[in-house]
């Protein structure tokens, strides 16, 4: 398999301002290009970008999901693999700034294959994302 490379994604908001506080200010990400209608963030190496849409209508914020772990998982969401310090420090920066938690910081799957920490929080538009963080690297996919 070949390393990894930054991945991009655009997603939908609708509110340019309040996008540009959450992911430049809360989430600590680098701004980039921006214009009147979208704007690129430094998410961990990856470039995500925010564009501006007209009834943005989340399904997360509709409880559409998944149950993982006697937990139900917003669908979609996306986010970033973290080093577990990294996801620490993740976690109580967002805690700090008072961040609402879907699914509040939480290791899954203890003691098993492919345990992680996870949290999932709603981004203002309403856009899920998750964090998470495995106790060993080598377990991403593991069954």
């Amino acid at each position: 398999m070949s390393r990894l490379t930054p991945f991009h994604l655009a997603f939908k908001v609708d509110d340019l301002h309040a996008a540009r506080r959450f992911y430049g200010e809360v989430l600590g990400c680098p701004e980039g290009r921006s214009s009147e209608t979208w704007i690129d963030f430094n998410l961990y190496g990856h470039q995500i970008v925010a564009h501006l849409v007209d009834g943005v209508e989340s399904s997360a914020r509709h409880g559409a999901g998944n149950l993982v772990d006697g937990h139900s998982v917003p669908v979609p969401h996306f986010g970033v693999v973290l080093q577990p310090a990294e996801w620490k420090a993740l976690a109580d920066r967002l805690k700090t700034a008072g961040v609402e938690f879907v699914i509040e910081p939480y290791t899954r799957f203890e003691g098993q294959p492919g345990e992680q920490s996870t949290m999932f929080f709603l981004d203002p538009a309403g856009n899920a994302l998750e964090f998470k963080s495995f106790a060993r690297s080598d377990e991403l996919f593991a069954h």
